[in-house]
Parts: structure tokens; sequence; C-alpha cells
């Protein structure tokens, strides 16, 4: 493992530990510059296609439902750590399906449910988008239905 600081490949291993999402987080030194940095290895599984409302298909990609949570979350009291669990748990049961193809829609109900319980208001604005809510009314009733769920 090269050094991000200097290039160096003279690096160790300071500690390493199992995060619940099946990686392995490493903290590693620099033998050379003295700097400490962490790495996080997961294994890379054959991904699924994922089929699109238009019947469109494309590569799972981890880093798109990230990127959406991520905005939906936005300026909202919601810790990265809590946003990279949600993401991993959604990758995790996705590629525990063992399907060849996922329908987009299984994918963006699993982001809603885990935003549900996240936050809130992250949901409503996922939702508007993902639901295709569009005008005040569907809004409105979208957050009558969730606080009538309370």
């Amino acid at each position: 493992m090269k050094c991000p600081s200097c290039g160096s490949g003279d690096t160790h291993v300071i500690d390493t530990v199992r995060e619940p999402s099946g990686g392995i987080r490493r903290r590693r030194s620099c033998k050379a510059c003295g700097r400490r940095f962490s790495t996080v290895e997961r294994i890379v599984e054959t991904t699924p296609l994922v089929v699109k409302r238009g019947g469109r298909r494309e590569a799972f990609n981890r880093e798109k439902i990230l990127e959406g949570v991520r905005i939906a979350c936005a300026k909202r009291p919601v810790a990265a750590e809590d946003i990279e669990r949600l993401v991993s748990q959604i990758e995790a049961h996705v590629l525990a399906m063992n399907a060849s193809e996922v329908p987009a829609r299984t994918i963006g109900d699993m982001v809603l449910q885990g935003l549900r319980e996240l936050d809130e208001v992250a949901y409503i604005r996922y939702a508007i988008v993902y639901l295709n809510l569009k005008d005040l009314e569907s809004v409105k009733n979208e957050i009558e239905r969730l606080l009538g769920e309370r």
C-alpha cells in the first residue's frame, strides 16, 4: 500500500478492524514520512444489473446511491457514518439477493425505507424526486401519510 502523502510503498499495518458491513478497516503508518492513514478493504463481488423504469439496464453503482442519500441528507443532522451504514446495508441486501438483475424500484424502496428511519425530512426530500411528487398537494399527502404512520 502506497502512502497517500509521500508515495512510499514502505508502510505497515497498525490495527485491523472488521466492520459490520463486511469490510476491513486497516490503520496504517508510513515508515518513510511517519504519516498515519486508514484504508478500507471490501470484497468485490459481481454486481447485478439495475433495470430502470424504461427497461434500460446499467451496472449497480454504490456511489450513485451514496450521492442520492447525501443530497437528501444535506444540511440535516445525519452523521456521515449513518449514511455510509445505510448505503452499505442496501448494497449488502442487493448482493445477497443473488440476482443477475434487480429492478431500480426495489433499490429505491430500500433507500426510502432507510431514510424514513434515519431522518424524516431527508425521506421527504428523496421521495419528492423518487416518487415524482409534482405539486404541493402530493407532497402534503405524503407528509400526512408519514405522520399517520407515527
